[in-house]
């Protein structure tokens, strides 16, 4: 299963959300558990790194996850936030798999389909090529499936639980 976000044979997973899905978002996250320590702009007061592994570290408060794309990595990352129950993850639209069947469509709240591919952008913010796939914004919790259906963001909103 290839749910890796590039194209080409460069593949990283230093991509980071464009600031514009999280201005429209237009709400405060606490942490940020899957970002680098090079990024080009904070989403949230508190980070977790490669260097402080955010599988290990505890998790709090309302929570943004984009987690890194890798199989061994997004998995545990979306089981992570499932658990905690309070966040809003940025994801491929691969819902053919596993991860969509036995763990995001029985556990969250909300989907947010987005219209179109999402730019994602490097350490510099710098835009890249437009992603592999299309993206779903995943909400766990009440307060954030309201986020995503208000933002504005043009896609197809849906109820999940």
């Amino acid at each position: 299963m290839d749910i890796s976000f590039e194209r080409g044979k460069n593949r990283t997973d230093e991509w980071f959300t464009p600031k514009w899905i999280i201005e429209a978002l237009n709400c405060h996250f606490d942490l940020d558990p899957c970002t680098s320590y090079n990024r080009p702009f904070d989403i949230a007061p508190a980070v977790l790194t490669k260097e402080n592994d955010g599988l290990i570290s505890d998790w709090f408060g309302k929570v943004w996850c984009n987690p890194p794309y890798t199989p061994k990595l997004i998995k545990p990352f979306i089981s992570k936030l499932a658990k905690h129950g309070n966040g809003i993850a940025l994801i491929f639209n691969r819902m053919d798999n596993s991860l969509w069947h036995n763990l995001i469509f029985p556990t969250a709240d909300s989907m947010l389909i987005m219209k179109g591919r999402v730019r994602f952008i490097d350490q510099c913010g710098k835009e890249g090529d437009s992603a592999g796939c299309g993206s779903v914004l995943v909400a766990w919790g009440k307060d954030n499936s309201k986020v995503i259906e208000e933002c504005g963001i043009k896609g197809k909103f849906l109820k999940l639980n």
